[in-house]
């Protein structure tokens, strides 16, 4: 069959660019506001003059196709701005994550070879401990709330956001190019070894954003995204671009609010004046904005909420489904753009936790599998376990510059996750841990994240972690550490803990080996920068106070 000459060239060739995510939202939203808490308000129409300007002040500095932009800020109309302005020049964007240490961002600067590095005022004590590891001659580009403001330092701009922006635009027009040209790129928040860098291509993006569309869109329950909705991100913009909905929120044409820092307070205000219904966090966020005391006079009963990250422990989701927050479990990697599953709760089942707590049915066109150490297959019977491997037009394709990590990502033709779980026979993911967490003992494995979920669901319990010590029979025994809140009884505590794990064991839904044989009680867990617990700094802190 002859082609129908609608390839690069022709003039009915319309590639997937990140600016074609902009297309409907001018055509139908262009009054609907995007809000930057504190900072300013505009509307999508707005939106289009400043890309424009952003594009122009970018290019005026020569910027163009396949240099490098990297930015350090809050979350922000700046950097929902960078989302677009900077792959939409055919340059790529660098998000870095200011949470690491610096000689960590130093490494991502560095292996990013970027080219400018947009930062926020704010951050430059920590660009000042970052720039004597950097080797390469790189453009600095101030951001602030304020432009009246001038910073007490001692490096050069090149320019300000606030020029670029009240620059004219004229006729600026973003140019088109290969849809596989790279967009972005980040690096993994690993707890070993320098961070992995994460690359995606336009053409990525764009159909990671029709997917998640396209997996919202069917929902008859309420959890989905629709144009109704008021949508924040409580994720980091570094983080794996805000899992993506930002894209999706834009290309819907949805009213969207930037909180700048998360502080409690201030999300729980965003919450209630600008009337958010949708966003999307870890677990660690929600736990924070339920123990902030401005929870108690704040609404949330019209807060759609998607948990990622880590697993949905069951006693954080009983404590937002009785604030009346609709919580829901999602899943994704780094790796996968990242969204890959979402609960998708039915109609009459809303109060059922347990369905909240899956990591819920694949978007169209993903492929998910749980496959045994030989890549078989597991049945789909919602019993038979193993890790779970993935397959979608948006998944990366590599880990930049690390040809031997790329290959162990992908063996067999699938993309490894390094997560354990099952699927049911209608087709719902329940992810039940990190391989590297499971807890190997008497010949069984017993799953961290179900004694995690048992342990939250305790009055008095605030975050739990169960981790595996070295046991000279058994291999490991499971330890359960807790953080309790501030008013509640250890002892009974203790004894509540372990009487649910009891039933739970009587019950067979755990292994006779997942009672721990301690349950010790610290202030505080160990975090990675993104807020997902690090078992194996808890591990190893464990250890050395122990002495072993």
């Amino acid at each position: 069959m002859n082609g129908t000459g609608h390839g690069p060239g022709s003039p009915a060739f319309f590639p997937l660019l990140i600016k074609s995510l902009l297309t409907t939202p001018l055509q139908v939203a262009g009054d609907v506001e995007i809000v930057s808490d504190g900072v300013i308000r505009y509307s999508y129409r707005d939106l289009e003059d400043r890309l424009r300007r952003f594009g122009a002040g970018l290019a005026r500095i020569g910027v163009g196709h396949g240099d490098v932009v990297a930015v350090m800020d809050w979350d922000s109309h700046r950097y929902f701005e960078a989302f677009f302005a900077v792959p939409m020049l055919g340059a790529v964007l660098h998000t870095v994550n200011v949470r690491l240490a610096p000689a960590q961002i130093a490494y991502t600067i560095n292996h990013a070879e970027d080219d400018v590095i947009m930062v926020h005022a704010d951050f430059l004590p920590l660009l000042a401990e970052v720039m004597p590891m950097v080797t390469r001659k790189v453009k600095l580009i101030l951001m602030r709330d304020n432009p009246a403001l001038e910073p007490d330092t001692d490096f050069q701009f090149v320019t300000s956001y606030d020029a670029m922006i009240a620059g004219a635009a004229g006729e600026f027009s973003f140019p088109e190019f290969d849809e596989h040209s790279r967009a972005t790129t980040f690096y993994t928040t690993g707890t070993t070894g320098d961070p992995k860098a994460v690359a995606y291509s336009h053409r990525q993006l764009v159909i990671h954003t029709l997917g998640v569309m396209a997996g919202l869109g069917p929902m008859e329950s309420s959890n989905r995204l629709h144009r109704g909705d008021t949508y924040m991100p409580m994720t980091p913009m570094f983080h794996v671009h805000a899992w993506g909905f930002p894209y999706v929120a834009t290309l819907m044409g949805i009213r969207q609010v930037y909180p700048g820092r998360y502080v409690p307070a201030n999300l729980l205000r965003l919450i209630s004046e600008e009337g958010v219904t949708f966003t999307h966090c870890v677990p660690t966020i929600v736990a924070m904005l339920l123990d902030a005391p401005e929870a108690d006079e704040t609404d949330l009963s019209r807060l759609k909420m998607v948990i990622g990250g880590s697993s949905l422990p069951r006693g954080l989701a009983e404590a937002a489904r009785a604030r009346g927050i609709n919580i829901y479990a999602g899943y994704g990697l780094s790796e996968t753009c990242p969204v890959m599953t979402l609960a998708d709760i039915d109609p009459g089942d809303e109060e059922n936790i347990e369905t909240r707590l899956k990591a819920g049915r694949p978007l169209p066109l993903v492929d998910v599998k749980v496959v045994d150490s030989e890549m078989i297959a597991q049945p789909d019977d919602g019993a038979s376990s193993g890790e779970i491997v993935a397959r979608a037009p948006w998944l990366t394709t590599e880990y930049v510059k690390n040809p031997l990590a790329t290959a162990d990502l992908w063996k067999g033709g699938y993309l490894h996750t390094g997560d354990v779980g099952h699927i049911d026979p209608d087709g719902i993911l329940n992810v039940t841990d990190r391989i590297k967490d499971v807890i190997k003992t008497g010949g069984e494995w017993v799953s961290s994240l179900a004694l995690e979920s048992v342990a939250s669901a305790i009055d008095g319990v605030t975050e739990a972690a169960a981790i595996g010590i070295p046991d000279p029979k058994w291999g490991e025994r499971p330890m359960m550490l807790l953080v309790l809140a501030t008013d509640a009884q250890p002892e009974q505590i203790i004894r509540d803990v372990r009487a649910a794990l009891q039933s739970q064991i009587s019950a067979g839904s755990l292994s006779k080996w997942a009672m721990p044989d301690e349950i010790r009680l610290i202030a505080a867990l160990a975090k990675t920068s993104v807020g997902k617990i690090d078992k194996k700094r808890l591990r190893a802190q464990i250890l050395q106070r122990d002495g072993n």
